[in-house]
C-alpha cells in the first residue's frame, strides 16, 4: 500500500477539520493516509510517496518555518502537493493583483507594503465607502482582519499599526452582501468542479470561517459562479490538486475575494460525494 501524508498541525482542538473523511475511500484505492504536522522538523519524509498540505492553520504565524518545512519536503522524495512553487506564490494575497492582470475581477484593493495611520483615510477616499477592511498579505483563519469604520479606525489606528510593524496590508471596501448573501465557496480537485458551499458570518459579525461562528449551507452555483471560478483555475500559473476558489458580490458583479491553495478546508462534510471523488482524481493523478 503507497503512503500519503496528511500534513496538520500541532493542536487542532480549536478547529473544524474534515480530512479525515478521506482515509476510507483513498484506503479502498491503496493509499494509507497518516496525518502529521507539520512542526515535526526531524520527520522522515521520504516514506511518503505523496505529502499533501491540509490543514496546517498555524502557519501564517511561523510563515518562514513553514516555508523551510515544506522545502524539506520539496527536496526529499516525496511529491509535494500543491507544488512548492504554487504555494510560494500564493502565500501572499498579492497573487490577487497577477489574476486581476490576466482579466480575473478581484474586490477592489489599496495595497500597503508599510501601513500607516494615514492609509485608513485614504482607503475611505478610494473605495468612496463608508466601512473597509484590513487584513495581511499572509493570513489565515481571519487573524489580524478588522472591519473599520471612519470613527473605528481613528479610535484603533495606533493599535493596529502597531500590530502590523512587521506585516504588509492589504484594503479593501467592506461588502455588505457577504452579510445579506454570504461568500461562496468552489472547490476543484486537479481542475475539475467538485461541489459548492455557502458561508454567512454569525449575525453581529463579518467572518464566515466556523471557528468564527459561521454558517455553512450546500449550493448549486450558478452559471455565472462557474465561469468565474473556471477562469480563474484557468489564470493559475500551474495546476492545483485542490484549490477553493472564493467569490463574492460587488454591486451584482460577481468576484474573486480569494483563492486558497494551501491549507483551505475542503468541507468534505457538506458534499458526501466529495471524499471519494478527492480520493479517485488523486489515486488518478499519482497512478504509477
Amino acid at each position: 500500500m503507497r503512503k500519503v501524508a496528511i500534513l496538520s498541525t500541532d493542536n487542532l482542538e480549536d478547529f473544524f477539520v474534515y480530512d479525515r473523511l478521506l482515509s476510507a475511500p483513498l484506503k479502498e484505492l491503496g493509499w494509507e493516509a497518516v496525518e502529521v504536522s507539520w512542526h515535526e522538523t526531524q520527520h522522515n519524509w521520504d516514506q511518503y510517496d505523496v505529502v499533501v498540505v491540509r490543514s496546517t492553520w498555524d502557519y501564517q504565524v511561523h510563515c518562514q518555518e513553514f516555508l523551510s518545512c515544506l522545502q524539506n519536503i520539496h527536496q526529499s522524495s516525496a511529491i509535494l502537493c500543491n507544488s512548492m512553487s504554487l504555494i510560494e506564490w500564493n502565500i501572499s494575497k498579492k497573487y490577487l493583483k497577477e489574476l486581476e492582470e490576466k482579466g480575473v475581477p478581484i474586490i477592489p484593493t489599496l495595497w500597503v507594503d508599510e501601513l500607516q495611520a494615514a492609509d485608513f483615510e485614504r482607503a475611505f477616499s478610494k473605495f468612496n465607502s463608508n466601512e473597509v477592511v484590513v487584513k495581511p498579505y499572509v493570513s489565515a483563519n481571519a487573524d489580524f482582519t478588522y472591519r473599520l469604520t471612519r470613527e473605528t479606525a481613528k479610535a484603533k489606528s495606533s493599535q493596529i499599526v502597531e500590530e502590523y510593524i512587521n506585516r504588509s496590508a492589504m484594503i479593501q471596501p467592506f461588502l455588505s452582501s457577504i452579510l445579506e448573501e454570504g461568500e461562496y465557496s468552489l472547490f476543484y480537485f486537479d481542475s475539475q468542479y467538485s461541489h459548492a458551499i455557502c458561508k454567512q458570518p454569525a449575525k453581529g459579525d463579518f467572518r464566515v470561517q466556523e471557528e468564527h461562528g459561521g454558517q455553512l449551507s450546500s449550493i448549486k452555483p450558478t452559471e455565472q459562479m462557474l465561469a468565474l471560478a473556471e477562469k480563474t483555475i484557468a489564470a493559475l500559473p500551474e495546476d492545483a490538486l485542490y484549490a477553493r476558489i472564493d467569490i463574492v458580490s460587488l454591486n451584482d458583479k460577481l468576484m474573486i475575494i480569494e483563492v486558497e491553495l494551501i491549507e483551505p478546508s475542503l468541507y468534505f462534510n457538506m458534499d458526501d460525494s466529495s471524499p471519494t471523488f478527492f480520493a479517485q482524481v488523486f489515486a488518478n493523478k499519482f497512478a504509477q
